[in-house]
């Protein structure tokens, strides 16, 4: 895996995830604040609909371009974290990459693990991150107007919580979006049951 700079903290692997409460309980603060985002109306007033969110996107991993366009004719997962995430997204990462192994290998979905924080996870580093968790999991970055473009699309809350020493932390919300086989939006996808469960859900839509 691609290292971060010395001073900041050092990303995650699957192997060093700890399931622990503390965990869990992040997890399912930003998943609350992301469903609220979702189920909150728009500006300007009228219901939230499945046609806002989502989108058309032009991003990068590693140096392979990666466009919404490319993932037409199968389901997909989309998540929105960064690789110095502490435990929210190497958490969720590694149960998509549960899931995914509940599937089988040759089942044709993919993940997008989408940076809120370009300026520090490059397109080869968010590759490497993802990878790590299951292959099917694509890492994308891109440059700031490029992210932001994409992060009102799916209506994503994220900001940066500055820390000591000049580092900083991102807040973001913690939804995982199930897009068909068209990429439209369909629901919020329940990570929280066993691989099996969710596998089958994706397993019908295949």
């Amino acid at each position: 895996m691609a290292m971060p700079t010395p001073d900041s903290p050092q990303p995650k692997t699957p192997r060093q995830l700890v399931w622990s409460l503390a965990a869990v309980a992040l997890l399912l603060v930003g998943a609350a604040v992301g469903i609220g985002a979702l189920l909150s109306p728009p500006p300007g007033g009228g219901a939230q609909s499945s046609a806002a969110i989502g989108g058309p996107f032009r991003l990068t991993s590693g140096d392979q371009t990666v466009t919404d366009a490319d993932l037409r004719g199968a389901p997909f997962l989309v998540f929105f974290g960064y690789t110095h995430c502490p435990d929210v997204c190497p958490t969720t990462l590694f149960q998509m990459s549960e899931i995914f192994r509940a599937l089988g290998p040759d089942a044709k979905i993919k993940g997008l693990f989408i940076t809120v924080d370009p300026e520090r996870d490059t397109p080869d580093l968010v590759k490497t991150y993802a990878g790590n968790f299951d292959p099917r999991i694509i890492g994308l970055s891109g440059d700031r107007a490029a992210i932001d473009r994409v992060l009102a699309e799916y209506r994503v809350y994220a900001r940066k919580a500055p820390g000591a020493n000049g580092d900083y932390t991102m807040d973001h919300s913690a939804v995982i979006y199930l897009m068909d086989r068209d990429g439209r939006f369909l629901r919020a996808f329940n990570m929280e049951r066993p691989p099996e469960k969710a596998a089958a859900e994706l397993r019908a839509l295949l």
